[in-house]
């Protein structure tokens, strides 16, 4: 339980960490909130030689309106989407999704760039993300670029952010009075999730709904999406749920389990809607 040496730097701005990405390379990880990092190197699942720690950069933690999209800064604590009142008037559903992670003490240090950077396919806020529509933004090198959600998770805790990249903002379409729905289930509270399920009515009608726990990456249930656009009713489509899906098969569940896990969290979201 005790991490690999490193060298530690605290950036004072978005281009000073920038700058010491450039500077360390492959050998540099950015730390934010620290709750998926610091386990990891101290179970020696990574070793990065220099830690970035760009965990009181001000300038990325916000949400603020834009136009018709709410955006919300990489450096946001979970704690402040769960209670931003921004967030529960457009995109309720990740004050939802963030409410259900941990404990409040992770909540009070966790942060949504944090997690989606992680790319954890198990990852509460990559649920309502994708299920959001969501785009993520980069900045790097080269400037800033725009990625979608549905693009971002590329497999195991890896995602589409390049080299010398790190991610500044969420972007998400503005709504009201929409429905929603988050379900996950747990082995043990406080737990992570063996599948979760995130849904969301959209403006134009149809629903989206997002998988976790499914398969290498957070996924969208593309399945159940068609099937309720044809007008197949919710209990049937929420049998195809695992469609498309890898669930893994291991220790803490097996693939059959995760499947059927996925068709009565489907069916309690698109119920709930």
């Amino acid at each position: 339980m005790i991490p690999a040496g490193f060298s530690y730097v605290r950036a004072g701005s978005v281009q000073e960490a920038l700058d010491e990405l450039s500077r360390h390379g492959g050998a540099a990880r950015l730390l934010a909130g620290g709750h998926s990092l610091l386990p990891a190197m101290k179970l020696r699942r990574a070793e990065p030689g220099v830690l970035i720690d760009i965990g009181r950069l001000g300038e990325l933690a916000y949400v603020r309106a834009d136009g018709d999209r709410i955006a919300v800064g990489a450096l946001t604590r979970h704690r402040t989407l769960e209670r931003d009142p921004l967030v529960a008037e457009h995109v309720p559903l990740l004050a939802a999704a963030a409410a259900r992670i941990g404990d409040q003490q992770v909540r009070n240090r966790g942060t949504i760039g944090g997690s989606l950077a992680n790319a954890d396919p198990a990852a509460d806020l990559a649920a309502a993300v994708l299920a959001l529509d969501g785009v993520l933004v980069a900045r790097g090198p080269a400037g800033e670029r725009e990625i979608p959600a549905r693009e971002f998770f590329t497999g195991h805790y890896r995602s589409a952010l390049a080299a010398g990249e790190m991610l500044t903002e969420i972007r998400l379409p503005a709504a009201t009075n929409q429905s929603y729905a988050f379900e996950k289930f747990s082995r043990r509270a406080l737990d992570w999730a063996v599948v979760g399920v995130a849904a969301q009515a959209r403006p134009g009608g149809g629903v989206a709904v997002a998988l976790i726990g499914m398969g290498p990456t957070p996924v969208r249930a593309t399945a159940v999406e068609e099937a309720l656009a044809s007008g197949t009713p919710a209990a049937e489509a929420a049998r195809l749920a695992a469609q498309g899906c890898e669930p893994p098969d291991n220790t803490v569940a097996s693939a059959a389990y995760r499947t059927h896990l996925a068709e009565v969290l489907v069916g309690r979201a698109l119920a709930a809607l």
